[in-house]
């Protein structure tokens, strides 16, 4: 049930369709990954934050139970995140020790004195590059990430940058420390789309084995988020994002 974790990794969907292997100019992984960090800072300026609503879903098939909240959150131009759950159903307990503890976990890591802990940078991580490729249609890199510590806030596994935008496209893996002797391990996919010059997280999924309540699944949506900025947001086609997604300004 240690779920809570992973939304402060990072901020999934069915698998990636790849196709076939591309040519990319050659680059480093460090190279690669601060040019992400550079741009990703671009972003955060010019968004100012954001403001949006999610759904989180839980469902344990071994016990029959599922749990549901519906949580608006407001991000600072500094990266604080606020939360207001607006309704839940469902399983009490899991969304009170569950849901809501993932909420106060992603506040805690959103704070700017917890952020560069837990950030994808060279502090925190060695980056090896794996391959080019492509990922629905667009030239992405794909590294390996290891974390330098064994923290439940960093995780080892894949990630996918878009090489044009140096964005993040897709995350994959595992926390670096399992969270609790009852916990078996823990799984957890999450994938962006781009909409004018923000990307979106378009869902996270996690996958929890634990010793006595066995699997547990945790779906979140992300959807109707807008910049803070009004210069961000009019140069949004639609003036308002709605791809059952979250803008992407970092994490």
């Amino acid at each position: 049930m240690k779920t809570l974790t992973i939304c402060a990794l990072f901020l999934s969907l069915t698998p990636p369709v790849i196709s076939q292997t591309v040519k990319l100019p050659v680059s480093e992984a460090d190279e690669i990954m601060a040019r992400m960090y550079a741009r990703d800072g671009q972003r955060e300026t010019l968004s100012q934050g954001y403001a949006g609503s999610r759904r989180y879903i839980l469902e344990n098939e071994r016990l029959h139970k599922r749990a549901e909240l519906l949580v608006a959150v407001k991000c600072d131009a500094d990266g604080t995140k606020h939360f207001e759950v607006m309704s839940e159903e469902g399983w009490k307990s899991a969304n009170k020790h569950v849901l809501r503890k993932m909420l106060e976990s992603e506040t805690e890591t959103s704070r700017p004195t917890m952020r560069p802990t837990t950030r994808l940078t060279p502090d925190n991580y060695s980056f090896v590059m794996v391959k080019s490729d492509q990922f629905e249609g667009r030239p992405i890199y794909v590294i390996k990430v290891v974390p330098k510590r064994r923290d439940k806030y960093l995780f080892e596994g894949r990630i996918w940058v878009d090489a044009s935008d140096y964005a993040l496209v897709r995350a994959e893996g595992k926390p670096a420390r399992n969270p609790s002797f009852w916990t078996r391990s823990i799984h957890f996919v999450h994938e962006y789309q781009k909409s004018g010059q923000f990307w979106f997280p378009s869902s996270t999924k996690s996958l929890t084995q634990a010793r006595i309540f066995g699997k547990t699944d945790v779906v979140i949506r992300y959807f109707d988020y807008a910049p803070n900025a009004a210069s961000a947001l009019d140069s949004s086609p639609s003036g308002k994002v709605s791809l059952n997604g979250v803008a992407y300004v970092n994490h």
